[in-house]
């Protein structure tokens, strides 16, 4: 005998808050599980990095119990990207950098909770923009073909790749002879060097003071790194940092927090931010400072939480969204991840289409003809003083 399943809309952060030991639960037993996932991760992003969004989490029940989750938000109307209505996407959306976002549905369960989310969402009004989801394997292209037969429209762009290593059944020394003999003879030589000049420590973060001081610390390496680039958009705002001050503190209280510094004479040279979920370590951020970069600490400090990962029994070192030539030195394989657009049926569904073009059209212009710093205000939706803009030109 089977059970209706009853869907619920939950708009109010305090029903959000109180999914949260079921939302553990639920993940758990999801093919999605993943760090980006967890109720820890979306709370927080939600309560300091929400900027005006509407929450729209669609939980699915069956007999009472749980069955799956939709953790969407509703991006407000505005000129974001030159496309002014509102749109369904993913919470953790955005420049904070979460990978693999996906619906969350209890495995076996997978294909009476879909069509419940399909019944509920393919009468509405708004599109969706499902960022950053693992273009191979993902339980939102179920959603989304099913959305297809009510006559959704659907849009499908690559958008980056995630390299990551394989570390089961590897020791240090098995997993070094996989690399390049370049690259093997480079860390060691450097790490060599740099011991042999000074008083080098590796450690990781394991209390609560500790953790506050490393990670200013970090906000530091990295921001003077960058400075010297054009900057960058890691921990660039005070919501950035209040975000990542609180789910480093929630993950070192739960055990995910992999927090290093590397410290040469007794100063923090380097950091590596990231953290232990499941059997895969997931390499958020890093800086350094730019005095040691003839000692390449940032080199060295990876391998060392790449070997700190194999100690610990880790299966998989996802060093996450990019292409950096660095992140290709230590990997072998990579993961796509994609942007999936659904517009709804109808004359509102063409309308939503044409203009997402046209504003990617407008964006591809500006980035050709403006500045760069005028780009990133149009991105995201910042005041742009063009007066003073066109004077300074």
């Amino acid at each position: 005998m089977r059970f209706a399943s009853m869907v619920e809309r939950i708009e109010d952060p305090a029903g959000f808050e109180k999914l949260r030991d079921e939302w553990d639960e639920l993940l758990e037993e999801s093919a999605s599980n993943c760090l980006f996932l967890t109720w820890e991760w979306l709370h927080t992003w939600w309560r300091h990095l929400g900027e005006g969004r509407q929450l729209s989490l669609i939980a699915v029940r069956c007999e009472g119990r749980l069955i799956a989750v939709a953790p969407l938000t509703v991006r407000p109307r505005r000129v974001t990207g030159l496309v002014p209505f509102r749109v369904l996407e993913f919470l953790g959306t955005g420049s904070v950098g979460s990978d693999y976002l996906d619906l969350i549905i209890r495995r076996g369960r997978e294909r009476e909770a879909i069509r419940a989310l399909v019944e509920h969402l393919a009468d509405g009004k708004l599109m969706l923009e499902l960022a950053q989801v693992n273009r191979h394997s993902c339980l939102a292209a179920g959603l989304a073909t099913q959305l297809m037969l009510r006559g959704w429209r659907r849009s499908r762009a690559t958008t980056d790749i995630c390299p990551f290593i394989r570390l089961s059944g590897h020791s240090w020394q098995s997993y070094l002879a996989t690399l390049g003999a370049e690259h093997r003879y480079n860390f060691g030589r450097r790490l060599r060097n740099l011991t042999k000049r000074f008083d080098v420590r590796f450690e990781r973060v394991a209390w609560e003071e500790q953790r506050r001081t490393t990670l200013s610390a970090l906000f530091a390496l990295h921001d003077v790194r960058w400075r010297e680039r054009g900057g960058s958009t890691a921990f660039c705002t005070p919501g950035l940092r209040s975000f990542h001050e609180e789910v480093s503190r929630l993950a070192l209280q739960r055990g995910w927090l992999r927090l290093f510094v590397l410290r040469v004479d007794g100063k923090p040279a380097a950091a590596l931010y990231g953290f232990a979920y499941g059997r895969t370590f997931y390499f958020y951020q890093a800086g350094f400072d730019p005095c040691y970069t003839k000692q390449s600490v940032g080199l060295v400090t990876l391998g060392l939480a790449i070997q700190n990962a194999i100690e610990e029994g880790v299966d998989e070192f996802d060093l996450l969204h990019g292409d950096e030539q660095y992140k290709l030195h230590w990997a072998r394989e990579a993961r796509e991840l994609e942007r999936v657009e659904l517009y709804p049926p109808r004359v509102r569904g063409l309308l939503y289409e044409g203009a997402v073009e046209l504003g990617r059209a407008a964006r591809r212009l500006a980035r050709r003809v403006l500045p760069n710093a005028i780009v990133k205000k149009i991105e995201t939706g910042g005041p742009i003083d063009l007066w003073k803009w066109r004077t300074a030109a």
